[in-house]
């Protein structure tokens, strides 16, 4: 079992940078992959980025490639968050996943079925 819980959402100017933290707990060392999904009012929930939890590699979604960067720190338990040249499009919930699937290819994280342990949310709204 793990446990995730993110926070640092808030009001913002399009342009800003924000930082998002991801907090997990509990069996972390069946932690295979992690991942940053956000839902806008009246829309689907969509993939934003990923890691896997041992090693470097990364995948974004195209909207938000060149801008956000996902990150564990210190091969910790944090996983971050870091947006910047943020737009108004990017305005929406933000929710960090866990899953203990093992993938070869990133690209079975861009799907919310693989992910077992979900955050609540934190909102980010991006201002014009």
């Amino acid at each position: 079992q793990v446990h995730v819980v993110e926070s640092g959402g808030k009001l913002v100017q399009a342009g800003d940078s924000l930082r998002l933290s991801c907090v997990a707990s509990g069996r972390t060392y069946t932690t295979n992959a992690m991942a940053w999904f956000r839902q806008a009012p009246g829309k689907q929930r969509e993939f934003v980025a990923s890691l896997r939890w041992r090693g470097t590699t990364t995948d974004y979604a195209d909207s938000v490639k060149g801008r956000f960067t996902i990150s564990r720190d210190n091969a910790g338990d944090t996983v971050s968050l870091q947006m910047d040249s943020l737009k108004p499009e990017d305005t929406a919930v933000y929710y960090c996943a866990a899953s203990t699937l093992y993938y070869p290819s990133t690209n079975y994280y861009r799907s919310s079925q693989k992910f077992e342990s979900w955050g609540q949310g934190t909102q980010v709204t991006v201002s014009s």
